[in-house]
């Protein structure tokens, strides 16, 4: 196994808690290191870059996409060490006291602290479970919605009757030339309100109905077409279509907390029980995000950053007893009177 150095705060996840922990860690200045199991950086905004977010004090309506940028932004201010494509399979403690992060890649990273923040756990979407479906996700086979303009003018099948399901079929109604939504069950689960748009739509809603085949393209690299079976008769139907999107929920992966030696206390054997401070039941690990439980938390992103503050806050007074309980505000903290001096002129450069 490759050793690693030490750090201070090691941050497990690299969505909204991640980053801001990251950052705000930074600030306390506390050597951090960041670890994201994906390729990228920004969490569970990925599966829905194209929506709205109104709930972040302070930021007019913004896209998850424009969020994450701005989020990855803030959270590498202060030059972290960042690890992606990483899986932590457990946590442990070494001999010094000094937690010891093992890699599915066999990489060992050693920390002070640990601040897990990796929201519902690693989400891996369901898979359409058709022999060959793969071959397709590179061309029109879609398990999230990237990108609304590349469904314009197309005819699109849905298959999935949850939240997720119901908004996308609502967004590209009115933007492609066709919706189909497909669903097993005989009435949609998704909001009654969304579930009423949809039904008042153009859009065709097949119930009692799955995807029984992916019929090919000439050339075998596209879907052409997709059969359908309706769940009751066994009747099948084919429909032309230029592309398909899976939305079947997500499987969660948790094997980072059961293979944690550390007798972590947990809520519904996968959230950490924690306090509205961030402390866990082991001294040294923090925990930031969804993950956290405790009475009165606030599922929100905006809560998540206050998590995040009160985690690093913990951490930093962990390592250094001595040390302030928080950090100075940005508007008086001197680390930023330099990069508001540049900032300032960028502003008057800009103003002229």
């Amino acid at each position: 196994m490759e050793q690693q150095e030490l750090f201070d705060v090691t941050v497990i996840g690299g969505g909204p808690a991640g980053l801001y922990s990251t950052f705000y860690s930074g600030l306390r200045g506390m050597k951090t290191k960041l670890i994201e199991y994906q390729a990228e950086l920004g969490g569970k905004i990925h599966v829905y870059p194209e929506k709205m977010i109104w709930d972040v004090g302070g930021q007019p309506p913004i896209t998850g996409a424009k969020l994450m940028e701005q989020l990855v932004e803030q959270g590498l201010t202060f030059n972290p060490t960042v690890h992606l494509n990483e899986k932590i399979i457990s946590i442990t403690k070494d001999v010094f006291g000094n937690f010891v992060l093992e890699a599915e890649s066999g990489t060992v990273h050693y920390s002070k602290t640990v601040i897990v923040a990796v929201g519902g756990g690693i989400l891996n979407p369901q898979k359409l479970k058709i022999e060959g479906a793969e071959r397709y996700e590179v061309s029109n086979l879609n398990y999230t919605v990237k990108s609304i303009e590349r469904f314009k003018d197309k005819i699109v099948i849905i298959s999935g009757g949850g939240n997720s399901a119901i908004d996308w079929a609502n967004e590209l109604e009115p933007v492609a030339k066709k919706v189909y939504v497909t669903y097993r069950k005989d009435c949609f689960t998704g909001h009654e309100a969304q579930v009423e748009q949809l039904v008042n739509s153009s859009a065709v809603c097949l119930l009692n109905t799955t995807i029984h085949k992916l019929i090919a393209s000439d050339d075998h690299h596209r879907i052409a077409s997709v059969e359908l079976i309706d769940c009751a008769t066994s009747e099948t139907v084919a429909l032309e279509i230029d592309e398909v999107i899976i939305n079947h929920g997500y499987e969660q992966d948790a094997e980072l907390l059961a293979n944690c030696d550390l007798e972590l206390q947990q809520v519904d054997d996968f959230y950490i029980a924690g306090t509205a401070s961030s402390e866990s039941n082991v001294p040294g690990l923090y925990a930031a995000g969804d993950i956290l439980s405790h009475d009165g938390k606030v599922h929100l992103i905006s809560g998540a950053f206050q998590d995040a503050a009160n985690a690093v806050n913990r951490a930093k007074k962990f390592i250094e007893p001595e040390a302030p309980k928080v950090a100075m505000v940005s508007s008086h903290n001197e680390v930023f009177k330099k990069r508001n001096r540049e900032l300032i002129q960028e502003m008057v450069n800009q103003n002229r």
